[in-house]
């Protein structure tokens, strides 16, 4: 008897698998998760002096100042993620892999965003800081 109703809670489970009894929700799109945004590493007077311009080949470039006191570790920038006509983009700390600091512990900080031909602005966040809003003029 218990092998029987094991065998018919099992079949029971596998039959309901796949199934959904709310159909209002068919067809729609999934929900995206909310995106976090990365650690700041940066206090508000540890970044400056940023610019944003196009190379040859229409591709913008970022550039921008970061201070790091302890010289084990180097500032650089995050890839940047593109949505519609806006890049952003984030400093951020990684093992300063040189041999040496820099000057005065600020380091240059630098990055070419790809495919960035239809980008008109550019963002500078650290965490969820705007720290920069930069204007693009396009390539022509």
């Amino acid at each position: 008897m218990r092998h029987a109703l094991l065998i018919v809670t099992a079949a029971a489970a596998v039959a309901a698998c796949g199934q959904s009894s709310d159909t209002s929700k068919q067809g729609a799109a999934p929900a995206q998760p909310r995106k976090k945004p990365p650690h700041c590493f940066f206090k508000d007077s540890e970044t400056k002096a940023w610019s944003a311009k196009r190379d040859k080949a229409g591709n913008i470039v970022v550039t921008g100042k970061a201070y790091r006191s302890d010289s084990r570790y180097k500032a650089l920038l995050n890839p940047a993620v593109i949505t519609g006509t806006t890049a952003e983009i984030n400093p951020t700390i990684a093992q300063n892999d040189t041999g040496f600091g820099a000057p005065d512990d600020w380091w240059d900080v630098t990055a070419t965003i790809p495919n960035s031909a239809a980008v008109e602005s550019v963002q500078v966040t650290c965490g969820a800081k705007t720290v920069a809003e930069l204007s693009v003029a396009a390539k022509g």
